[in-house]
């Protein structure tokens, strides 16, 4: 069954702003920045926000004080981004793995009637991602020291996921392609991408 397309034009902050969630390896900052250059809008990772605002890492974060300490930082810098949007400007926001799991943070951004976007993958697909990044930056992820828990996770947090207004296969998928997906549903104008070549794609 084809999702239910959500107006990009009723009230609240739709018209200026995308907010992505999803499990880590969906794709969420690749297609957000794909998606910013194709609408020329800023692109936020939340975690970076979180990150700036408390002078350390997430890991540091929840290694030092705890998971219910970074939920607040979490809950508190999201609330600073929607108040930020009400005050104008445009953005597309990538929230952690865990961020719309959280009743309050999906409560607040339904009360604020952004368009929220589910990019989703096949599981194996998502920890192979996920691996593949950790290989290269070197970035410490205790999510994959057991595939099993990955997935036990993954499961978990879906239900949460699925009660987006939109959903998005990245499995397999170029990024471009998923970004102006995207666009197309939420109704959302692209400003013209030119190639080298100069070509309007």
């Amino acid at each position: 069954m084809r999702p239910k397309r959500p107006s990009a034009m009723h009230n609240g902050l739709a018209g200026n702003s995308v907010f992505l969630v999803g499990f880590m390896g969906a794709g969420k900052s690749s297609v957000g920045r794909a998606l910013g250059q194709r609408l020329n809008w800023i692109f936020e990772d939340l975690d970076d926000r979180i990150q700036a605002r408390e002078g350390r890492s997430v890991a540091e974060i929840f290694r030092d004080a705890g998971e219910s300490d970074f939920r607040r930082a979490e809950h508190a810098a999201l609330r600073h981004v929607l108040d930020e949007l009400q005050a104008g400007g445009s953005r597309i926001v990538a929230l952690g793995g865990g961020a719309f799991v959280q009743k309050e943070n999906a409560a607040l951004l339904k009360a604020s009637n952004v368009p929220t976007v589910f990019l989703d993958a096949p599981v194996e697909e998502l920890w192979e991602r996920c691996c593949t990044q950790a290989a290269q930056n070197g970035a410490e992820r205790p999510l994959l020291r057991s595939k099993e828990q990955f997935r036990k996770l993954y499961e978990a947090r879906r239900q949460s996921y699925a009660k987006a207004p939109l959903k998005i296969q990245t499995g397999g998928r170029p990024v471009e392609q998923i970004a102006a997906e995207i666009a197309k549903e939420l109704g959302l104008k692209e400003i013209e991408l030119r190639t080298e070549q100069g070509e309007v794609e």
